[in-house]
């Protein structure tokens, strides 16, 4: 096939840009330190109760983002085999668009008074988010020759730090103007919605509908998502490389994905630094992921794929094992920066290298969906893992340390990968 036009490799991106702002200002900055301020101990000295238990704060922020992921694990498949069945899977990401924005513009209400609102705002952002992200994930082979996988791949995730950045320093303006006024923050909130909903529509102009002809005809269309991840699951078997790769992705993604969404509580709780200073840390991490991703394109046309991503993750046990003995502002920094170099080279090169490694399919969508699958149920493991760890040792840097044996499953895991591959 051939790669499609310019318009459509750029509108495709362009949701990169839409919804990266929830990735950076939700999950990353400023729901972080705002989620900190109005669940402090001052506010709550006992802890936040909830469902019989009292919980540690960020402990219990993990488990609803837990909740979130598990519920995406659920239900993507379904929602993958009814958007096959119908052919349009454009309007099934639309759906799913809205309800992310939405909830992050009600977050706009979250006050102390009113936690498990912004809990439950947060928890479908999060659906919203990733449900809308496997169909956009699943155009990827549709839009892009093999060769061309790693650079389309690359530009979505430039741009979604491109646009996040310009979002993020909206945003820190308000903070400037309303210093010390939670106003600043809520209105952040608001204006995510309004800007993931607003640029969407460049992506739902341009991607194109599943021509009829194309289209599956199929019953039982909510067992069939199911029936689809195991003909996916029983391909495995005869398809090693892919297998073995799909165990790395599983292993390491239980740390990364971890680590960026637990980074901001790391630095609020572990070293008591200010909200201006972490929004700074968060843009940082953001223009430096630019060139990760780029950077780890390129390289991965002279070296490959599977030897990017070993060394990316040599780079990310570095990372926990630091964190360990992190206690300055400067060490933050220095590390904050190196993992947003990491963190786009990882999240990009990964899914390149699982397009490259998928056998000649139309039915791209439960590929994605079991890739999606994967990747969720190993941020459901490492964020309860984390937050356990947190909870009996009221220590972030102990459950940090845990992620290290992740990060080595996964290695362990790509190094067999590349044992059987051809140059990828």
């Amino acid at each position: 096939m051939q790669t499609a036009s310019k318009k459509v490799i750029n509108g495709w991106a362009m949701y990169d840009w839409a919804n990266s702002v929830y990735n950076l200002v939700i999950t990353t900055t400023f729901f972080p330190a705002y989620y900190a301020f109005v669940t402090s101990l001052d506010n709550f000295p006992d802890g936040i109760h909830f469902l019989g238990r009292t919980y540690v704060n960020t402990e219990l922020k993990d488990y609803v983002m837990a909740a979130g992921f598990l519920v995406i694990a659920f239900l993507s498949p379904i929602l993958s085999s009814i958007a096959d069945y119908k052919g349009n899977k454009k309007n099934f990401m639309r759906f799913f668009c809205y309800m992310g924005a939405l909830s992050c513009s009600l977050l706009f209400f979250f006050d102390k008074s009113h936690v498990y609102l912004g809990l439950f705002c947060l928890m479908f952002a999060g659906i919203g988010f990733y449900g809308s992200q496997v169909f956009y994930n699943s155009y990827l082979p549709e839009i892009a020759a093999e060769a061309d996988m790693d650079r389309v791949s690359a530009r979505g995730y430039s741009f979604g730090y491109i646009g996040s950045v310009l979002m993020q320093m909206l945003g820190f303006g308000l903070v400037l103007l309303m210093p010390e006024n939670p106003l600043a923050l809520k209105l952040t909130f608001l204006m995510v919605g309004v800007w993931w909903v607003s640029f969407a529509q460049i992506t739902f102009n341009v991607l194109p509908i599943s021509p009829q002809s194309e289209r599956n005809s199929k019953t039982n269309v909510l067992a069939n998502g199911f029936l689809e991840l195991k003909k996916v699951w029983d391909q495995l078997v005869h398809l090693p490389v892919l297998k073995r790769f799909l165990s790395a992705f599983f292993f390491y993604s239980m740390g990364v994905q971890t680590v960026m969404l637990v980074a901001i509580d790391f630095g609020i709780k572990e070293l008591k630094l200010a909200n201006t200073k972490l929004i700074i840390t968060a843009v940082i991490i953001q223009l430096v992921a630019i060139l990760g991703a780029i950077g780890m394109s390129r390289l991965s046309a002279k070296i490959g794929n599977l030897r990017v991503l070993i060394l990316t993750v040599l780079l990310w046990i570095s990372v926990t094992i630091a964190g360990y003995w992190m206690h300055t502002e400067t060490q933050f920094y220095i590390l904050a920066s190196l993992v947003g170099l990491v963190m786009g080279g990882i999240q990009s090169m990964s899914r390149s290298t699982y397009s490259k490694f998928m056998p000649e399919t139309k039915d791209t969508a439960s590929f994605f969906s079991f890739y999606d699958v994967t990747e969720k149920m190993a941020i459901v493991i490492g964020l309860i893992s984390f937050g356990i760890i947190e909870g009996i040792t009221h220590s972030m840097r102990n459950s940090l340390l845990a992620l290290m044996g992740f990060f080595i499953m996964g290695l362990i895991f790509l190094l067999l990968t590349a044992q059987k591959a051809k140059k990828v």
